[in-house]
């Protein structure tokens, strides 16, 4: 936390949480995991607005 005057200056951060069931053939769970990152990162998957779960906001001071 800075302080300018009589006020302080902080970091917010901002999280949101989004979430889609997908399914993925595969012969184990390991590499249905694997599948499904690599079709998420490949933009097979792509998560939208209606996915929303929550928003956390956390305050950081600055030093």
């Amino acid at each position: 936390m800075t302080k300018k005057g009589d006020l302080n200056t902080y970091q917010i951060e901002i999280v949101e949480t989004m979430s889609a069931l997908v399914e993925v053939v595969a012969e184990d769970s390991e590499t249905a995991l694997l599948k499904a990152r690599e079709m998420y990162r490949g933009e097979d998957i792509v998560l939208y607005p209606d996915d929303f779960i929550d928003t956390k906001f956390n305050t950081f001071g600055i030093k």
